[in-house]
């Protein structure tokens, strides 16, 4: 059997395999805050919470509505993006000319508030969340037997956030966002709708929350506390890949998640704590992150 490092390649494939798994998530989470900071400079501590509320979306959907997983891919996201217009019009509208440190205290709290409410609801028990029938089953790679659903998550992951920097960079629609955000007053005197276009910035963000949400549903159990146990790591991803950088974080989630399979296979020890060593490293030598820019 071929070794590499006194490690058999079989096993080192698969730990890289399950780690761009959970890249895809830290992707696509990374996305969504990136998106929200980069356009409204706003740091969305709820982002965790509304990924478990897309999660418990998903699960309600199913247990009460008998809504399909696939139903729940289309649903959830727009029940969510509704959910952020609320939020930006109640809220966060007030606090764009402010001190970043006042989005992130309203955030943080939205995201104790939203916590607490499931928890209060339904305890810190995981709920389960059934594999579709055509994702059930696994594919044979020769070095180890990735799950089906395992798989979708990462072809899913790579697609929404190929469509989404796609949008924002190459399209219209992402030129006014963009414009509507760097010069609001000049944008304005062009006919475009500012409010709506930062409103729409803000929605889109916890949409992509609540689609990773659901995609994680049948991969983890759904609990209230599976967002909190992942937000620290994603805003470490997006701090490497460089604050409001969309490509940077789309490709240091994936990179990052790769890098922790890998050190579970090497150092096992600090494979939960990897991500935070290398942005201690990245800080140290390039304040604004790998993609970041430089001010």
């Amino acid at each position: 059997m071929i070794e590499l490092f006194g490690v058999p390649l079989p096993a080192l494939m698969g730990q890289l395999m399950l780690g761009l798994v959970n890249g895809s998530f830290y992707a696509m989470m990374s996305l969504g805050l990136a998106v929200i900071f980069g356009m409204l400079n706003i740091i969305n501590f709820a982002h965790g919470a509304l990924y478990m509320a897309g999660a418990f979306l998903a699960w309600m959907g199913m247990t009460y509505w008998e809504i399909s997983y696939w139903w729940a891919l289309i649903l959830v996201p727009l029940a969510l993006c509704v959910v952020g217009v609320i939020i930006e019009r109640a809220f966060l509208q007030w606090l764009y000319k402010l001190d970043h440190l006042y989005g992130l205290l309203l955030t943080f709290g939205l995201a104790l508030i939203i916590e607490g409410l499931f928890r209060d609801q339904y305890g810190v028990s995981g709920q389960p969340y059934p594999i579709p029938e055509e994702l059930s089953g696994a594919l044979n790679l020769g070095f180890m037997f990735l799950p089906k659903y395992r798989a979708w998550v990462i072809v899913a992951s790579l697609l929404v956030c190929f469509a989404t920097w796609f949008t924002i960079e190459k399209t219209r629609l992402g030129s006014y966002l963009r414009a509507a955000t760097e010069n609001p007053k000049l944008t304005q005197a062009f006919g475009i709708n500012v409010p709506l276009m930062v409103m729409l910035t803000y929605g889109l963000g916890v949409a992509l929350a609540g689609l990773a949400g659901v995609l994680a549903a049948p991969a983890l159990q759904v609990n209230p506390l599976m967002g909190s146990n992942l937000i620290i790591a994603v805003f470490a991803v997006v701090v490497i890949g460089g604050m409001g950088s969309i490509f940077g974080s789309i490709v240091t989630g994936l990179g990052l998640g790769m890098i922790e399979g890998i050190t579970k296979v090497f150092y096992p020890e600090i494979s939960s704590t990897v991500v935070f060593i290398i942005m201690a490293i990245v800080l140290f030598i390039r304040p604004a992150g790998l993609f970041g820019r430089e001010k």
